[in-house]
Order: structure tokens, then sequence, then C-alpha cells
């Protein structure tokens, strides 16, 4: 039975905004009090944060697929919906968060780390918040948009100062019960680690973490054996401690040979050239061991080496490589640049940035790209024509039509806002700039106008005409 996943394939979603809703305050004496439809709840988000208790994918491998609660729709009488719960997720240390692509999202280091893996839509606004001076009771509300959704890759890399790396069998687990509290799996068949151990060891004033993880065989950089298993948690280890093992039976093994295999898969993955690496010549407890370890000994620290003959048997040894191991993590830690603090950067969008694009395609057809106009689309309830009007004067005020003039787009030519796979095409119908809201005066009620005395329904009408200057420049629709 599984008990340890490193890499799973996660499918998310976050939750649904809730509609806005549409109302109209009613009680006796007073059938018209004006809107009063309150704002759709946000949908919640998915997100992954650092949990130190975590130290598996296996929940995600068993249900990979995940989903956070929609926001409610908005009630009468200025009610907002509820929000959506937030989905936590939470992940070992040292997750990587990649897309489909295995393009980088997030690297999640460090207890309590978050990242929002898909963000919940927003909530619509009830015909409360649409109503204004021109807009007096809207008969429409703007829809809920949908929460992000997808798939994510989840990758595990331990997060530990040494790493033991070595044949199968050639006692890496041994020394780590021995270095540390550690109680791992410890048989003399191959492959007996199939998971990662960590284990904390004291040297002194310095503590530091040794990882003890699936052992080598040539080919695992190609994803032989163990293989890729094994090396995705080598890449955050500081120090690499070669363990040989100096009593094998196998007659066509020797430490020296041993060890280029190992070096050559390490080159093979790549990135891990830096590391300094230390010699474990182990099981000298036997004497055709500690023999061979003898022998070899002058040859590696002609390559540079530093060599350590333990026993993780007997105990011999032990001292010396602990501290060793100390003193390489201490330095390492000091060369490691500080932390910074948070910096925010801003990057504000070009003056003469529109916000959305407007290209014409092969077939004739323009398109409409750009986040506004996007969110605009999805808020909308095409099956209320008042709402659509809405729609169309909210691009017209962001210069979409004006734009879609100059690209060459004629009445009757055909225009899609969005995506390919999911785009609102209509057929375009050139307004006159504003001469379409002024005329067609979309969202009121004209039951309030019977109701207003005549002076306050001329001052009305001279703000709204004072609104279109202001708004609309010099332009006077009705000249």
């Amino acid at each position: 039975m599984t008990t340890f996943v490193d890499r799973v394939e996660l499918h998310i979603a976050a939750g649904n905004g809730g509609h806005g809703c549409a109302s109209v305050h009613r009680e006796k004496f007073k059938p018209l009090g004006g809107p009063d439809g309150g704002n759709g709840g946000r949908g919640g988000d998915v997100i992954l944060t650092v949990d130190q208790s975590v130290t598996t994918l296996l929940d995600y491998h068993h249900s990979p697929h995940r989903k956070a609660t929609n926001g409610k729709p908005g009630e009468g009488g200025n009610r907002a919906g509820k929000d959506g719960q937030d989905l936590i997720l939470p992940v070992p240390d040292g997750t990587v968060v990649l897309d489909k692509a295995g393009n980088v999202l997030a690297d999640l280091v460090g207890h309590g780390t978050s990242y929002v893996a898909a963000q919940g839509g927003r909530g619509g606004l009830g015909n409360a918040a649409l109503a204004s001076a021109r807009r007096k009771a809207p008969g429409f509300a703007l829809l809920g948009e949908p929460g992000d959704f997808g798939d994510i890759v989840l990758e595990l890399k331990t997060v530990a100062d040494v790493a033991l790396v070595g044949y199968p069998s050639a006692g890496k687990s041994s020394l780590i019960s021995v270095l540390s509290a550690a109680k791992p799996k410890i048989a003399d068949y191959p492959f007996t680690t199939l998971v990662p151990n960590l284990g904390v060891v004291t040297a002194g004033s310095t503590v530091y973490t040794i990882a003890d993880v699936p052992g080598l065989i040539p080919g695992a950089s190609q994803g032989k054996g163990l293989g890729l298993e094994f090396l995705r948690h080598v890449e955050r280890c500081s120090v690499l401690v070669h363990v040989l093992d100096t009593a094998t039976l196998e007659s066509e093994r020797d430490p020296v040979s041993d060890l280029d295999v190992i070096e050559e898969e390490l080159k093979q993955y790549g990135g891990l050239g830096d590391r300094p690496r230390i010699v474990v010549l182990n099981k000298i407890d036997v004497p055709d061991g500690k023999d061979l370890a003898e022998m070899v000994r002058p040859d590696l620290e002609a390559r540079g080496y530093r060599v350590f003959e333990v026993s993780a048997v007997a105990h011999t040894g032990l001292r010396e490589l602990t501290f060793a191991l100390g003193e390489l993590v201490g330095k390492a830690r000091a060369t490691r640049p500080k932390e910074e603090a948070t910096r925010i950067v801003i990057r504000p969008k070009a003056v003469d940035d529109a916000g959305f694009t407007v290209t014409q395609e092969d077939d004739g057809l323009f398109r409409v790209r750009g986040e506004k106009p996007e969110r605009w689309v999805r808020q909308t309830d095409f099956n209320n024509d008042e709402a659509v009007g809405y729609l169309a004067d909210r691009l017209n005020r962001l210069g979409v039509e004006e734009q879609l003039m100059k690209a060459g787009a004629r009445a009757g030519d055909g225009v899609a806002i969005g995506p390919e796979d999911n785009a609102v095409v209509f057929d375009w119908e050139p307004s006159m700039m504003s001469g379409a809201e002024m005329l067609g005066r979309r969202g009121e009620d004209h039951r309030f106008e019977e109701q207003r005395p005549a002076v306050q329904r001329r001052r009305d009408r001279d703000a709204e005409r004072d609104e279109s200057l202001r708004e609309y420049g010099d332009f006077d629709p009705f000249e």
C-alpha cells in the first residue's frame, strides 16, 4: 500500500461568485421605495499552505479533485450574499507548484507560506449598487463571476541540510539511525528505503537536518529504478555525503567505481555540481571492509575528498563525521544571501494603455480581448435586455466602439469578446457615442417621474445634462 507520495496532479476549482439581486423595496403606502437588491458573495479561494505536520502528498493522490464553496446570491432588503469559504490545502515544506507545462508557479518553503492557486469569482452587484442619477431603478443585476479552475502539479523536494547518497543497501538508513533519532526501515535487500527519512543532528552549537533518501543505480537520472524520485529530494541539500559500501558481496563493485557511477548520475541530473562532498566508507566493522577502506582511501583523498571510515553498527568514527558535517553546514548557511525585507513592486500601466485590444481575424471576425470587457461579459445576463444595454454602455465608455471603427468594422460585422473557446459573438450595430444611452434612457422607471414634482424633475434633468457633459466633453447628442 502506498504510504508516501511526492508528486501529484491536482484538479482544483475556486468558488463562483454569487449573483446580484434585482429587487424593489415595497411596503404599505410606499409601493416604489427604490431598488434594494444586495450584492452576491465572493467565491472561496483555493490556497496552498505549508504545514510542518504534513510530510507527504498522499491525501491528494487519493483525492485529486478539490473545490472551494460558491458565494451566496444577494437578497432583497440590501442583504448581501455570504462569501464562499476558502479551501486551505496543507502541503509539506518544500513543495513546488507547477502548471501542466512544467512552469514553476510557486516554491513553498517555510511554515505558514501560502499561495493562492485558484482565485474565487467576484460577486455580482445588486441593482441597489447599480442605481445612479440617470438609472434610478435598474431592473437587472450583475451575475457572479466563475472562479478559477485548472490543473496544477505538486512536487515535494525534501528540505534538509545534508543528503546521504549511495547505492541501495550501502548503509544510509543505518547511518542516519545512529546519527539522529530517526528510525527508518533497515534490511539487507535493495531499495529498502522507499521514502525519504529525515533526522535532526546536533554537533556542538550547530543543529542540522540530514536526509536518507532512496538509493541510486546506473540510469537513475533517466528514471531507472527509483530514479527521479530520489534525485528530486537532493536539490535543496547543502552538503552531499557519499556513503560507500566496503563490504559489498557483488564482485563487480568496489567503492571507487560506486562513487564514479553516483557522480555521473548527479552530473546527468544537473544543478548539483557546486555542493561540497564528503565520502563515508561504511561497514569497516567487517574485516574485509576495513582492509578495503584502507586500500581505497588514498585514491579518494587524491581526488580531493575528505574521507571518513565509519561503522554504523559499531558506532565507530561517528563523532568526527558529525562535527565535519556541522562545519560544512555552518559554512553553507553563512554564504547564503540574507533575506531581504518584503518589497511591493508597483508597475503602473502605460498612459496610453486602453486595457483591451481589437484585432481582425482571417475570417473577418473582430475579436476584443481585455480584462474589463471579458469580465463585464461574464457578469451580464443576456436574457435581460436592460442588462445587455448596460453592457453596451460600459463598452462604449471604455472606448471599444471607437477602436472597432478605427479597425475598419462596419455595421453588421461579427464581433467576439473573449477567447476562442469561450467568447460572446454578436453582430455589431454602432451607436452615436452617448446618444444611444441617453436617448434610450436605460434603467429608468418612469413611474418615479410621475411621482416627482415638476421642479425636482427639472433639477434632475439639469443634473443629468451636467453629468453627461463632464463625462463626454462638449458633445451634445440633441444638437
